[in-house]
């Protein structure tokens, strides 16, 4: 793995650390008046999404994670396990809910996620912004009953429950944002 020095550090970038694989957050150069320069940053780990204050001295080096980007397509659940292929290899990839977190919420089969991959591992997925789902369960909306901003419980075909407008009904797709987990707007 490659060598950087604190000087190199960018928002986003991973590193590969004693206590594990970390992705800086943020970091801010500090120069005092008096005694060296050094390095202040937020660190949170990959796989376990602790976060951690270190400080270094400027100029320290230690190992970059190279961390690659896999488009992949959802095929099916085995198990407790999701089966992903990459769309360039055609290799098929097991992937456990715990590895995807929140994301499993979101993937249906046939939709599409890049994963993010440290030599053979999976850390993470990077998914849209907003994803169309159906909504499979939800009381029907009642006439007249339309209160400005009232909202009510809906199930979607991921198991997710978000909160939508009474006027939506079952069968229908809407759009859901992948960071918050809200409502945007009908498909």
């Amino acid at each position: 793995m490659p060598q950087i020095s604190t000087a190199d550090f960018k928002n986003g970038m991973t590193l590969a650390l004693d206590e594990g694989l970390f992705n800086l957050v943020e970091f801010q150069h500090v120069k005092p008046g008096k005694g060296g320069a050094f390095v202040r940053t937020t660190l949170k780990n990959v796989r376990t999404g602790a976060v951690l204050e270190r400080t270094y001295r400027a100029g320290e080096r230690m190992e970059r994670a190279i961390v690659d980007k896999a488009e992949m397509q959802f095929l099916y659940r085995d198990g407790g396990d999701y089966v992903f292929m990459n769309n360039s290899t055609y290799e098929q990839l097991n992937v456990t809910a715990a590895t995807l977190g929140d994301a499993a919420n979101y993937i249906v089969d046939g939709s599409t996620a890049v994963m993010l991959m440290y030599q053979d591992e999976v850390i993470g997925v990077d998914l849209p912004a907003a994803v169309e789902l159906t909504i499979t369960e939800t009381e029907p909306g009642i006439q007249g009953d339309r209160v400005s901003g009232a909202k009510k419980p809906a199930t979607l075909e991921t198991g997710l429950v978000v909160q939508v407008p009474l006027f939506i009904e079952p069968g229908e797709r809407v759009k859901v944002d992948t960071r918050s987990g809200e409502f945007i707007s009908r498909a």
